[in-house]
C-alpha cells in the first residue's frame, strides 16, 4: 500500500536524499513539477543540480491502483527501457528504479527528462508542431519497427507478459478481454456481441514480438522536429506486431482530428509503408482492420476499469472518472467499423 507523503516537504526531502545516494554527488533540487496526464503512472519533472552540472530527470512514481495486473513492475519496466535504449529506440536513458515503497510512498523509476510535448491535443493542433505531424507518420513508423525488432531473449525479458501455450495473440487478447469483464461484473450485450465477432474472425497468426502495449499520440514526445521519445512503456508485452500497428489508429487517439486516421496527425498508409520498409514485412491490411476492432472494444473495457479505480475510492481521479463515460463512443466505433468491413467494395463479404 502507498505511504501518503507530503509533496510540498516530505517528497522534496526524500527525493534530494535518494538521488545523493544513486548520483554519488551534492544534490541540489532546483525543480519539481508534477507533468499532464499519467492515469497509470504519476509522472514528475524534477531538475537538479549534481555538484553544480544542472540535470532534469523524468520519475514515474506508481498509483494506488492500476487496471490490469499485467502491468509491468518499476524494476521490469527499467529492463525494458534498458533494452529498447540499447536496441536504437528512441527512448528517454533510464537511470534508477526503487522498489521501496518507503522512500517515495510507492515504488519509482527515474530516467533522464527529454524537452517536447506529449499531451495529445496539443501534438495535433499546436500551429508551431505543423512540420513535426508532417514528418511524425514515417517516424512513427520506423520507431515502431526497431521496437518489434528487439530481441527480448538477448535481454532478458522473459517477464514480459505473452500468450499462453495453445493461444494465438489474438486469443490471448480476447481472453484478457473477456477476464476484464467477468472482473468488473459488467453484462453488456454489445461487448458479449464484439467478443463473439473476434473469436469468428481471427486473423492470421503471426510470431509474438516485442510491443510497446500502448503505441499511440500521447505516448511520445514531440517538439518541431518530430518525435524525440516513446514513453510510458508499462503495458509492454509479447504479442502480435499488428497489434501496436492498429492501436494508434483508434478513433480516440486522433484528439478531435477524426479526418486523420493516424493519431489526428496523418494518414495511416505512409506509417503502415515506413513500417514494412523498416521491418521488411507485409502488413495484411484485413488483419489490421481486426485489430482496430479488437482494440476499440478492449480500450471501451477498460475505460470502465478506469473509472472502477475512481468509484472504488482506491484511487480519486477526475481523469479516471470522466474515462467511464468514453466507452460508449468505443463501442459505437467497433461496431461501426464492423459493419464497414463486412462488406468488401463488390459486395462479397469479408467477415462473418
Amino acid at each position: 500500500m502507498s505511504e501518503q507523503i507530503n509533496i510540498d516537504t516530505d517528497f522534496r526531502q526524500r527525493i534530494t536524499e535518494y538521488l545523493e545516494a544513486v548520483a554519488d554527488g551534492i544534490v541540489k533540487l532546483e525543480t519539481l513539477q508534477e507533468l499532464p496526464g499519467g492515469t497509470s503512472r504519476d509522472n514528475w519533472l524534477v531538475g537538479v543540480k549534481v555538484d553544480d552540472q544542472e540535470q532534469q530527470f523524468l520519475l514515474r512514481r506508481d498509483r494506488a491502483t492500476t487496471y490490469s495486473d499485467q502491468a509491468l513492475e518499476r524494476e521490469q519496466e527499467f529492463a525494458v527501457l534498458r533494452a529498447a535504449h540499447a536496441s536504437g529506440v528512441r527512448v528517454t536513458r533510464p537511470r534508477w528504479y526503487c522498489i521501496e515503497s518507503t522512500i517515495l510512498g510507492a515504488p519509482f523509476l527515474v530516467s533522464d527528462y527529454i524537452e517536447g510535448i506529449a499531451i495529445g491535443s496539443q501534438v495535433v493542433s499546436l500551429p508551431n508542431l505543423a512540420d513535426a505531424r508532417k514528418a511524425l507518420p514515417e517516424q512513427m513508423g520506423e520507431q515502431l519497427a526497431r521496437i518489434h525488432a528487439i530481441d527480448h531473449q538477448k535481454h532478458r525479458l522473459d517477464f514480459l507478459p505473452k500468450p499462453q501455450v495453445g493461444r494465438s495473440p489474438a486469443q490471448e487478447a480476447i481472453h484478457e478481454i473477456r477476464r476484464i469483464i467477468t472482473n468488473l461484473g459488467v453484462h453488456n450485450p454489445v461487448f458479449s456481441y464484439g467478443l463473439r465477432w473476434a473469436e469468428n474472425n481471427l486473423p492470421t497468426t503471426q510470431t509474438p514480438v516485442v510491443l510497446h502495449g500502448d503505441f499511440r499520440i500521447g505516448n511520445i514526445v514531440v517538439d518541431e522536429t518530430g518525435l524525440q521519445a516513446i514513453i510510458d512503456w508499462e503495458f509492454c508485452r509479447l504479442g502480435d506486431p499488428l497489434e501496436d500497428l492498429a492501436w494508434v489508429g483508434l478513433r480516440d487517439w486522433r484528439y478531435g482530428r477524426g479526418d486523420l486516421p493516424l493519431g489526428g496527425v496523418g494518414e495511416r498508409e505512409p506509417f503502415i509503408a515506413a513500417y514494412e520498409s523498416a521491418s521488411k514485412l507485409i502488413v495484411n491490411r484485413a488483419d489490421l482492420d481486426f485489430w482496430e476492432i479488437l482494440g476499440n472494444l478492449r480500450w471501451a473495457v477498460v475505460c470502465l476499469a478506469q473509472a472502477e479505480r475512481h468509484c472504488s475510492g482506491k484511487d480519486r481521479s477526475v481523469e479516471l472518472a470522466v474515462l467511464g463515460r468514453r466507452s460508449a463512443a468505443m463501442q459505437h466505433e467497433m461496431l461501426r467499423l464492423i459493419q464497414q468491413v463486412s462488406l468488401s467494395d463488390n459486395g462479397t463479404k469479408r467477415y462473418t
